[in-house]
């Protein structure tokens, strides 16, 4: 069967942009792809499937000839506590967080192919605003990436890939006017309730994967900071006018086969929340919402490091398992802007498996728990002061089709 994959991945691509994901390590997901996905997120030095590009583009010379389609249900729980009152986000508590992978091996040592994913996002919905207006407050996010892939086997060990990663993203915004009242805003007309706003742009991630024994297998991958266009519906609230880039951000792997059935494998991995100013800039920063260099939400650079095993426990079963763990995105400082995206998640628990049912093909399951976690902080004079607590958990349970071809 032929299949041409730029129209693929366009079908796919139309079919997730009404329901993209929201993410957990900070405002990005924990893994790409089911099977990576019970594993905490492992895949730098790991590839399991066609999803092997959305973690590490070189990985897709050792996947052969398959597809993989896979839906992940994620469902976060979010809360403030404030003024002695607690202000439920979740007006909106389910997402689902669909994607597509495509591999085809041009030859033994060329492979071209597609992943269509969502990349992260952020979403709160207070029915009842922790600002002290009527109605509701929040904000949503979502991200989806399209990325055509190349990956070559410079010897029969090591690989080399590249993806385009074609990006695009949508927000909206509900419920700041205190925000534009207390004359916080270098535009009030742009700050809030302009309904859904789009931006698009692009960026590269590289990758090398090597097998060094018949043990051992390393990878490193690096994705360059995502250009995008600006949220001009927003150019009241994001700083530079509306920008809002995607980070950059890179890691290393390993994978050890320690019996002929285990395998144990582990990243780390580097997201640069820091480099863009519209999430990365401290709330005390001068200047107005949306100025240049003006304030944002105060994210730091975040470090993840992901450890996952995988047990064949029998010729049609098999089984995995992860944990993960990370620094906190949210200084205590910066928890006033952050009730509206509450990502404090640092530890993420996953279970999963794989049964073979025969010509090729296989259902693949995954479930991730996000361990509550609180950050606690004080509010500005204009919040009224005190403190506020940022709370939020997280669950979610995927399943896959794969089909080696």
């Amino acid at each position: 069967m032929k299949f041409r994959i730029s129209q693929i991945a366009l079908v796919v691509a139309g079919c997730m942009a009404p329901a993209l994901g929201h993410a957990t390590n900070g405002y990005f997901s924990h893994g790409y792809g089911i099977k990576a996905k019970g594993m905490a997120g492992v895949g730098i030095a790991l590839p399991q499937d066609a999803m092997a590009a959305a973690t590490n583009p070189a990985g897709m010379a050792f996947v052969g000839n398959r597809m993989d389609v896979g839906l992940d249900v994620f469902m976060p729980q979010r809360e403030v506590e404030m003024g002695g009152m607690k202000f439920d986000g979740d007006g909106r508590d389910m997402f689902f967080v669909p994607d597509f992978g495509y591999n085809r091996m041009i030859n033994p040592n060329l492979s071209l192919g597609v992943v269509v994913y969502g990349n992260g996002g952020m979403n709160t919905t207070y029915e009842t605003s922790p600002f002290g207006m009527p109605g509701t407050a929040g904000v949503d996010l979502t991200q989806l990436f399209i990325a055509p892939t190349v990956a070559y086997k410079i010897t029969p060990d090591h690989a080399i890939g590249v993806s385009l990663n074609l990006a695009h993203q949508r927000f909206s915004a509900y419920g700041l006017q205190p925000f534009a009242m207390l004359g916080l805003s270098s535009d009030a007309t742009k700050l809030t309730n302009n309904g859904e706003d789009s931006s698009s742009g692009w960026g590269v991630r590289i990758g090398w994967t090597g097998r060094m024994s018949d043990t051992v297998t390393l990878g490193a991958t690096y994705q360059t900071k995502t250009k995008m266009s600006k949220f001009k519906d927003y150019a009241g609230l994001f700083a530079d006018g509306g920008d809002f880039d995607i980070p950059a951000n890179y890691g290393v792997g390993i994978a050890f086969k320690a019996t002929p059935k285990l395998t144990i494998a582990a990243d780390v991995q580097q997201i640069d929340y820091s480099g863009v100013g519209s999430v990365g800039n401290p709330m005390a920063s001068p200047g107005l919402l949306g100025d240049p260099g003006a304030p944002g939400f105060g994210w730091r650079d975040m470090t993840v490091f992901k450890l996952g095993a995988s047990y064949q426990y029998s010729e049609k079963l098999t089984l995995r398992g992860g944990f993960s763990t990370g620094r906190q995105p949210i200084p205590s400082s910066e928890v006033a802007f952050n009730i509206l995206a509450p990502g404090v998640i640092e530890n993420h628990l996953t279970l999963g498996g794989t049964w073979q049912l025969g010509g090729g093909k296989e259902l693949s399951v995954a479930y991730m728990h996000g361990f509550k976690k609180t950050v606690s902080g004080s509010l500005p004079p204009f919040m009224g002061g005190g403190t506020a607590d940022l709370r939020m958990s997280q669950n979610s349970l995927g399943v896959a089709f794969g089909w080696q071809f």
